[in-house]
């Protein structure tokens, strides 16, 4: 926020200080305990809703407040420790664990014997046996595994014996840095402090969350994630309480051995192995920058069951380790795990939040006791110097307002399985949650509790309102206000519902990168724009001519990868050709290295941070045009076609006929020419020592002097007549320029 970071603890001094003010005040003055017991208890659940967001948002601030570096040691070849790579698959599809494979053997590592990969597969799968033996790798297969993820990883650790321990999940692709990342945080001098238990790096995705993907937010919202695992877990490094999140971490083995192993009575096992280090008198840390990108899941129902069992093993660990009275764990490291505990609580808390005016304007049940000025002199301060300290805390990843609409969508269907977790009632089945993309549809069923909030708040604010003019507006002017901020949000609840249409099966990488194309003897430098584990795209500086296949050499890491591919797409831009290309041949070889340069990489088409001119008013201009574009073309048949040969746009003369004519555009489909001549036959030849053109007449500019052609035959005069004509009129460019 403000680069200032005295005014900034001046900020959150303010903020801590009204914020005490105005919730004693709450407390004390403006609970109804005149009106009915339901009244007066709904006042004081909502009092107790702002204290439990209050102590979650200033423990956060209160990290954020304190300076921490973490060292990383100096990599030395000879004294590099060894690493065992585990990853950890379930009943994950082939293709998955096979990018992920790829992406492990392709880490980088100066003595890469000390480098030990390892398949943990509780299911046992012969076709994962054999996938592990083709890339030589350890596999370590187990039937009849009652303790889900943990048991898993338990008995890979127990067949192995490396001091470093990487664990990935069966989606996630490390990048090739990765160990050099990581490790030399484990090799730096910490003779006065505690050894380091684990570190973290972010959770990365490949392809957009369900924000970013239903609110038409690839470009302008990150992922919902990336403010846990870039902001918040990194500003728990002031205690040494990063958490872990089950993927994409270096963990020291001893600290796993004297935390008791993966733990096996919860279903957040990561979570509370992270727990289980500190108690232990280990530190473990995060950082910013992501070594490894995954899948995450596209469609609500998904992402749900995922926060459901996220929420449950959280809150079972949290008792499990006592994390409220365990003397092993500092002061600082407590108010960590017991935010981590009140977050899963958020969702009730937004529930009562969205429920509290409606209460007052729907069914005349007053909870809060106060007229508007006494809510601007206590309530105002505390919620504008809260939201200028919360601006800085949640960094370029996420607004307050994308928060509480994030706790919005999971609100009404996390309150109950959280309520039940917290008094006890388990649910001990472990579920990998779904990443298939598939097409989202409309959810009726899951759009009903927004549906119905959204029709009490917009009715609440019609009857509150209705009839009240000037002074009588402003006395409601709070409520009104939130109001109109929770129908906003909800808003965006039942964009979550509405369903988008995905256009294509894999996601696209956008890269910058030299290769040469082949078509026959020729050879040209072009520069590949964007991969996809089916196509890819290139730029060419001059027009080339493809009739069926090409072939596109690219070097990925002094080894050469050859790709056959059929151009699907030609784009003409500013003197340069877009070639759309359509994968048809890469032998196993080269598909690995093909693979592997696609995901060493974050995906660029999504945006990393928030841009911050964007309001939310304009997210929600912009999710309505688009939500109405696709009603609009929803039955519009789309224009399949597009240009398979370059169209170049020239001034070359020719003559026919004894005639002088010039070329204005060619490519292989059509020839536009421009002529004072206006009477010329329907079907003309053109012919020169390169080529001989068969065209008929397709339309007739007769203002212009511009007659259209369609190119019925093109014989070649030797092989590579066409291409020799199309840098011919290329060079007719080149030479008009100068």
């Amino acid at each position: 926020m403000f680069k200032n970071q005295k005014l900034n603890i001046i900020i959150y001094i303010f903020a801590f200080i009204f914020s005490i003010i105005y919730l004693g005040w709450r407390i004390l003055f403006t609970i109804p305990w005149q009106d009915s017991r339901f009244a007066y208890l709904s006042g004081l659940i909502l009092w107790l809703c702002e204290l439990t967001s209050f102590f979650t948002g200033f423990v956060l601030i209160a990290n954020k407040s304190r300076s921490f570096k973490l060292n990383k040691g100096e990599i030395i070849e000879s004294n590099l420790p060894h690493v065992d790579i585990f990853i950890a698959t379930h009943n994950e599809d082939y293709e998955i664990v096979y990018k992920t494979l790829n992406g492990c053997v392709n880490i980088y590592y100066p003595d890469m014997s000390k480098v030990h990969i390892f398949i943990a597969d509780d299911t046992n799968r012969p076709e994962i046996k054999k996938l592990a033996d083709e890339f030589s790798v350890g596999y370590f297969g187990l039937e009849n595994n009652k303790h889900a993820k943990s048991g898993n990883l338990n008995n890979a650790l127990s067949q192995t014996n490396s001091p470093l321990v990487a664990t990935f999940d069966a989606d996630m692709i490390p990048y090739k840095e990765f160990l050099m990342e990581t490790v030399p945080y484990f090799l730096a001098d910490r003779k006065d402090e505690k050894p380091i238990g684990l570190i973290q790096t972010p959770q990365s995705f490949y392809n957009p969350d369900i924000f970013q993907f239903h609110f038409f937010s690839e470009q302008k919202l990150p992922n919902e994630q990336d403010f846990f695992s870039k902001s918040v877990n990194v500003l728990n490094n002031t205690r040494g309480a990063a958490v872990y999140t089950g993927s994409n971490a270096l963990i020291k083995r001893k600290a796993i051995e004297e935390a008791g192993g993966f733990p096996t009575e919860t279903i957040t096992e990561d979570f509370e192995l992270g727990v289980r280090m500190n108690i232990a008198g280990y530190m473990n840390y995060s950082t910013t920058k992501p070594m490894a990108s995954g899948l995450t899941p596209t469609d609500l129902r998904s992402v749900i069951k995922q926060r459901i069992r996220w929420g449950r093993g959280v809150i079972k660990s949290s008792y499990n380790t006592n994390i409220f009275f365990n003397p092993k764990l500092s002061f600082g490291q407590k108010m960590i795990y017991i935010n981590g505990y009140f977050y899963w609580s958020s969702f009730f808390r937004r529930l009562v939040y969205i429920i509290a005016p409606i209460l007052y304007t729907v069914f005349q049940i007053r909870i809060v006791k106060a007229n508007v000025w006494l809510l601007i002199i206590f309530w105002l301060p505390s919620y504008l110097m809260t939201k200028l300290a919360m601006r800085d805390v949640t960094d370029s990843y996420r607004t307050q307002t994308w928060g509480e609409i994030v706790e919005t969508v999971f609100a009404p269907y996390l309150v109950i399985p959280m309520f039940l977790e917290s008094i006890g009632i388990s649910e001990k089945a472990f579920k990998v949650t779904s990443k298939t993309v598939n097409d989202r549809k409309f959810d009726y069923l899951f759009a009903f509790p927004y549906f119905l909030l959204w029709v009490l708040s917009v009715y609440g604010l019609i009857t509150f309102n209705y009839g009240k003019y000037g002074s009588e507006l402003f006395y409601g002017s709070v409520i009104s206000f939130w109001l109109i901020h929770h129908i906003i949000n909800l808003t965006f609840a039942l964009f979550a519902t509405l369903g988008r249409p995905i256009f294509r099966k894999e996601e696209r990488f956008l890269v910058e990168e030299k290769a040469i194309v082949k078509v026959g003897y020729l050879k040209k430098e072009v520069t590949i724009v964007d991969v996809s584990e089916s196509g890819l795209s290139f730029i060419s500086r001059e027009p080339i001519y493809v009739k069926e296949e090409c072939e596109l050499v690219l070097k990925i890491d002094q080894q050469n990868v050859i790709i056959r591919g059929k151009v699907i797409r030609i784009v003409s831009k500013d003197s340069e050709w877009l070639y759309g290309i359509k994968i048809t041949q890469l032998d196993d070889i080269h598909k690995n290295k093909y693979y592997y340069f696609i995901y060493n990489r974050s995906n660029d088409y999504l945006t990393k941070v928030r841009d911050s001119w964007v309001t939310i008013w304009d997210d929600l201009s912009n999710n309505l045009t688009q939500r109405f574009n696709l009603i609009k073309n929803k039955n519009k048949k789309t224009d399949t076609h597009s240009h398979i040969t370059p169209i170049i746009k020239t001034n070359y003369p020719i003559i026919m006929n004894d005639e002088k004519f010039s070329i204005v555009s060619f490519s292989t489909e059509e020839i536009e020419i421009e002529s004072n001549k206006l009477n010329l036959s329907d079907t003309i030849i053109f012919e020169n020592k390169m080529v001989k053109l068969f065209l008929k007449e397709k339309s007739h500019n007769i203002f212009g002097k511009i007659i259209k052609y369609q190119i019925e035959r093109i014989d070649e005069k030797y092989s590579g007549g066409i291409q020799d004509f199309y840098e011919e009129l290329y060079s007719e460019i080149i030479n008009a320029d100068y």
